[in-house]
C-alpha cells in the first residue's frame, strides 16, 4: 500500500524574496507510526508493528523506526509494496450495549465493541472517547484523527447527555449538589446540569449533562453522595442524538451530522 499526499510543486527562486514575500510554512513532520494512523490506515500500535517488521518504505527506503520524522503532506509511503491513497474518512455511531469493552482486543477475553462493527467499511476505526463496560448508548468511531481530537479535547467543552437510573428518589438538594460538585481523588467533579426525568417507587431516572470528560465521572459523582447507578446511557453528544438506533447497531453519520460536531 502506498500513501501519497499531494504537495504543491517546489519552486526555487534565484533571487531572495522581497520584503513583502511571505515565507513558506514548513511541512508538518510527525513520527512515521503517527502519520500512518493520522492517514486512517491503522492504529498507531498496528503501524509500529508493521514498521518494525520492515513492511514500510518512505520514498522507496525501508524505515524501521516508528518515530522517524516524516513529512505528512508529501512523503511517499509504501506498505507491503502496494499503492493506496488516503483512506476515505468514515464516521460511525454505535448504540453500545452493556457488557462490551471499548477496546480493539481484551486480554481477559471480554467482548469488545469491535465485534459489533464488523460491517463498518473501513480498514481502521478508532473510538472517539469511551464508555465503560457497564455503560450503554452513543459511541462514535472514525479514522479521521483530526476530527476525533477536536471532539475529545477538553477545551471544546462539548456537551454529553446521559440518562441515569439511580437507586434513590432525588430531591432538589441532590440535583443542586450534583451541579455544585464534589471533591474525589483530588479532582473536582460536577455536572453542567441535572434534572429528574421520571421516578418509580424506589428509583428514578435523571438526565445529567457533562461538558468535560473524566474517568467514570458520573458514577464517581453519585457515589460521593451515597447513590448507586443502576443504568447509565449516553443519549447525545452535542447536537447528535442516539435517536431510535437499535441497541448493538451502528450507522454512518450523515455529512451534516459530521459538520455539526466540528
Amino acid at each position: 500500500m502506498v500513501i501519497k499526499r499531494n504537495a504543491s510543486p517546489r519552486v526555487r527562486h534565484r533571487d531572495s524574496p522581497g520584503k513583502g514575500a511571505a515565507a513558506a510554512s514548513p511541512a508538518p513532520r510527525h513520527g512515521l507510526a503517527r502519520v500512518l494512523s493520522k492517514l486512517g490506515l491503522c492504529s498507531r500500535t498496528q503501524a509500529q508493528e508493521m514498521i518494525r517488521a520492515g513492511r514500510v518504505r518512505v520514498d522507496g527506503r525501508v524505515v524501521l523506526d516508528p518515530e522517524a520524522r516524516t513529512d505528512l503532506r508529501s512523503a511517499g509511503i509504501t506498505v507491503d509494496g502496494r499503492e493506496v491513497g488516503d483512506a476515505e474518512k468514515i464516521y460511525v455511531m454505535l448504540n453500545k450495549p452493556r457488557g462490551y469493552v471499548t477496546t480493539a482486543s481484551d486480554e481477559r477475553g471480554r467482548e469488545t465493541v469491535y465485534t459489533l462493527l464488523q460491517n463498518a467499511q473501513a480498514a481502521w476505526l478508532a473510538p472517539v472517547g469511551r464508555l465503560d463496560k457497564a455503560s450503554e448508548g452513543l459511541l462514535l468511531f472514525s479514522n479521521d484523527s483530526t476530527w476525533a481530537a477536536r471532539l475529545t479535547d477538553p477545551a471544546t467543552h462539548i456537551d454529553k447527555t446521559y440518562h441515569v437510573q439511580i437507586d434513590a428518589l432525588p430531591g432538589g438538594a441532590l440535583l443542586q449538589r450534583l451541579q455544585t460538585g464534589v471533591e474525589d481523588r483530588g479532582e473536582r467533579l460536577c455536572a453542567k446540569s441535572a434534572r429528574e426525568l421520571r421516578r418509580g417507587d424506589k428509583n428514578a431516572w435523571l438526565e445529567i449533562v457533562l461538558d468535560e470528560g473524566r474517568n467514570r465521572q458520573i458514577r464517581r459523582l453519585l457515589a460521593a453522595v451515597d447513590i448507586h447507578v443502576l443504568r447509565l446511557v449516553r443519549v447525545a453528544i452535542g447536537p447528535l442524538a442516539l435517536g431510535d438506533l437499535a441497541k448493538g447497531q451502528s450507522r454512518a453519520l450523515r455529512a451534516e451530522e459530521v459538520a455539526s460536531l466540528r
